[in-house]
């Protein structure tokens, strides 16, 4: 069996990709989170036969050394890392903790893999925030223009990771995804969100009354993608993982409107656009196409309706859980 770590397993991106590779039964994984195993209404692995699966709770800023004595006894042949300060509005706030987990503590990570021998390939999950606006489908080398603390940030890792690259043959792959959704999804994300206070009979708040151009993505879509990398990506080479086409937030609104049978007009309010928000979120995905083979296969729509169902069937205890991001450095 593979041998593989997932670094930000608690993360919902994380956490779906350890699903596949526990469905796929042909892996041996160890998860890396800063904070302790989430309950299973957020992990979808938890309905899984977990005997190639063990948790470590480690802070990547903070116990490194810990991280490494694991892996120098694991030995895995793949590090996966979704480990991220992710969110861009409140990174305008404290810009300083951005920085430190998406920079420098993934250059220090990177600065004791590189003398690894047994690691085939490290899989970092980056942003297509350092595009900037991406009007247009954009290329993996069209030139970052990051808007934000939070883009700043990723890019400033990415350049790092590279240098690695360069000069030590470090078998870095990267990737960049667009919007994920899906079942499981941290709550004060857009769709979960809105379904909730639909639901409660809240408004939902649209920022620049959701014109931003997203391209959302069902999750299996993009952890299918991320394994497809993982196994047969090129070193030294960034994979777009995105959907044919993009969409503006106040339709997927729209969307999850009609399929709970509510009036659009009547759940939702128009707000204030946030800070540095980019116009337009697009990339193109033709690399991972055509090399690897990679297509989007879950419809919005069923996605979607997939999403309403586990709020619904978990519908008590979301509702005991904060619908608002919570900044932890």
């Amino acid at each position: 069996m593979q041998k593989v770590v997932v670094i930000g397993s608690n993360s919902f991106s994380g956490s779906d990709f350890i699903d596949l590779l526990l469905e796929k039964k042909k892996y041996q994984i160890i998860g890396i989170s800063r904070s302790s195993e989430k309950s299973k209404e957020f992990l979808s692995y938890k309905k899984r036969n977990l005997k190639n699966f063990k948790f470590y709770q480690i802070d990547l800023n903070h116990n490194l050394k810990n991280l490494e004595i694991i892996l120098d006894e694991f030995k895995p042949e793949y590090i996966v890392n979704f480990a991220a300060q992710s969110e861009v509005a409140p990174s305008w706030k404290n810009p300083n903790h951005w920085f430190q987990t998406n920079a420098v503590g993934i250059t220090n990570l990177a600065n004791i893999l590189k003398d690894k021998k047994y690691l085939k390939k490290y899989v970092h999950i980056s942003s297509p925030e350092v595009y900037g606006t991406c009007e247009g489908f954009i290329k993996e080398d069209h030139p970052i223009n990051p808007s934000t603390p939070y883009a700043a940030s990723k890019a400033a890792g990415d350049l790092s990771l590279f240098t690695f690259y360069k000069n030590f043959d470090f078998p870095l792959v990267m990737v960049r995804s667009t919007n994920v959704y899906g079942a499981y999804q941290q709550l004060f994300k857009i769709i979960p969100r809105s379904i909730i206070y639909i639901k409660q009979r809240k408004k939902i708040e649209l920022h620049g009354g959701g014109k931003a151009i997203k391209s959302y993505i069902h999750i299996r879509d993009i952890s299918f993608g991320e394994l497809s990398i993982m196994g047969h990506g090129n070193v030294g080479e960034i994979y777009h993982l995105s959907p044919d086409k993009g969409i503006a937030v106040k339709d997927v609104v729209k969307k999850i409107s009609a399929l709970m049978n509510v009036n659009y007009d009547k759940v939702v309010i128009n707000v204030e656009e946030r800070l540095g928000q980019d116009k337009a979120y697009t990339i193109d995905s033709s690399k991972a196409r055509n090399q690897l083979g990679w297509n989007p296969k879950i419809s919005l729509d069923e996605g979607l309706k997939n999403t309403i169902d586990w709020v619904n069937e978990f519908y008590s205890f979301l509702i005991t859980q904060p619908l608002q991001y919570l900044h932890v450095q």
